[in-house]
């Protein structure tokens, strides 16, 4: 199996229900097992990240397990939506966040927040765990038992593609 099948299994062994996000090249192998039409987790598209925020929130309020991917601009475009009503009112998320420029490669906007992401992840006292490709089940369950756990909104940061 490889990482993104691994990552996937490990996400439906912890209950996850659904998912929703806007798709990420980075991430593409987590996209093309949710457009499945056998995928048991039912994937909601979404058109911006703020919005897939939405969506997961109001799943999660309802009772499912949902999971938000998205690479980590849409997460910068989107922190007013975590400050604002995820933290506020504890209604804490798994986000699956693809690391855009982690290495200072990637385009210039990507760049810049991919530099200071886990410092930005660290203002807004958010768990995050980096994805190691040789270890993908141990740092999957790992993010999720900081969600579950500690009952705080936690990443997963993808800094190479799955």
């Amino acid at each position: 199996m490889n990482a993104a099948e691994i990552i996937m299994d490990t996400l439906l062994a912890n209950g996850t229900t659904h998912f929703t996000g806007v798709p990420c090249s980075l991430l593409k192998g987590l996209f093309r097992l949710l457009e499945d039409p056998e995928c048991p987790a039912r994937y909601l598209p979404a058109p911006r990240e703020d919005s897939a925020l939405g969506v997961a929130s109001g799943l999660a309020v309802a009772g499912a397990r949902p999971v938000v991917l998205m690479q980590n601009s849409g997460l910068g475009y989107s922190l007013n939506v975590v400050t604002s009503f995820n933290l506020i009112y504890d209604v804490h998320l798994p986000l699956i966040v693809s690391w855009r420029g982690h290495d200072d490669n990637d385009a210039v906007e990507h760049d810049v927040i991919g530099r200071e992401l886990t410092r930005l992840l660290d203002v807004f006292g958010l768990a995050w765990t980096v994805l190691d490709r040789d270890r993908p089940a141990e740092c999957t369950q790992r993010f999720l038992d900081d969600h579950d756990v500690h009952a705080r909104t936690s990443v997963l940061l993808v800094p190479d593609g799955i």
